[in-house]
């Protein structure tokens, strides 16, 4: 059951607290869809949970960006038969939530090698999660795999302390992970107890928009111009701003919820997961 939830922070502890709550996500498969962006790049999309899941194909197998749930195994195999025989030789997790590693386990067993950045790594031993990665990296990475490059990037912190993305120069598309969401998760929440961070997280897109691409799959969503990562990152630092300003007038906690709500579009949910380590991390 684990690795078909996704693990989200209790944030009313302060930075060091380890209580969890699971969102019962991963419960049945997703409806899948593929959208090509390029002859030889797709991505295997859903309507939000689980996340998007970005395919590289060449003559000598098949690079995915993040792998959704367990549960979604047979479909993704399934989508992946609509567009190429080619086996999949690498898997790249975002992070580590299960959402986006998920299928880890079943890939490898397939002969996939799963890569990650150490901190994700490190969050998949701290959870008990299968499907721990084969490669870790800090920084900077690069795969080659039948003539063609991806590029894999560590900025820092922001929706955990592991996001990386992960860059197709030849295609000219970027895929996000966490670190950059559309639609029903903007802004997205900030997993604490995985290391994430509001507070560098604009820093963090900083370095990823200084990358040279035109196109953005994000985590959760529809794949979207550069132009969009830019505004989210103008608007997670914008609600840095806001939630430190009303700390220092010493505004409440319920204030503060109903401006996240109503500047932000923060629902109940995200602001129960959300609140108390953002008025933790940001006082």
């Amino acid at each position: 059951m684990k690795n078909r939830l996704i693990l989200l922070t209790v944030l009313g502890v302060a930075l060091g607290g380890g209580a969890y709550v699971r969102a019962q996500f991963g419960q049945e498969p997703a409806k899948l869809s593929v959208v090509k962006l390029k002859d030889d790049l797709f991505v295997i999309h859903n309507e939000y949970v689980p996340g998007n899941t970005t395919v590289l194909v060449t003559n000598e197998g098949l690079i995915l960006v993040d792998d959704k749930f367990e549960i979604d195994h047979a479909n993704i195999l399934a989508q992946l038969k609509t567009f190429t025989n080619q086996p999949v030789k690498y898997v790249i997790n975002t992070h580590h939530h299960g959402d986006h590693s998920g299928d880890n386990a079943k890939l490898q067993a397939m002969g996939a090698q799963v890569v990650t950045s150490w901190q994700a790594r490190q969050n998949m031993v701290d959870g008990s999660q299968p499907g721990l990665s084969n490669i870790t990296f800090d920084g900077k990475a690069t795969l080659h795999l039948g003539g063609k490059r991806v590029d894999l990037f560590h900025f820092g912190r922001g929706h955990t302390n592991g996001d990386i993305v992960a860059l197709f120069p030849a295609q000219r598309v970027l895929a996000a992970g966490d670190l950059f969401t559309v639609g029903d998760a903007t802004p997205q929440l900030v997993d604490y107890a995985g290391g994430g961070s509001a507070k560098e997280w604009p820093t963090t897109l900083d370095g990823v928009l200084g990358l040279d691409f035109d196109q953005v799959v994000p985590g959760h969503g529809t794949v979207v111009a550069k132009a969009e990562m830019r505004k989210f990152r103008d608007i997670a630092a914008r609600l840095r701003t806001r939630v430190h300003e009303m700390i220092v007038q010493k505004k409440s906690k319920d204030e503060i919820s109903k401006m996240l709500a109503s500047e932000f579009h923060y629902a109940e949910f995200h602001l129960g997961m959300s609140l108390d380590g953002l008025l933790v991390e940001l006082r």
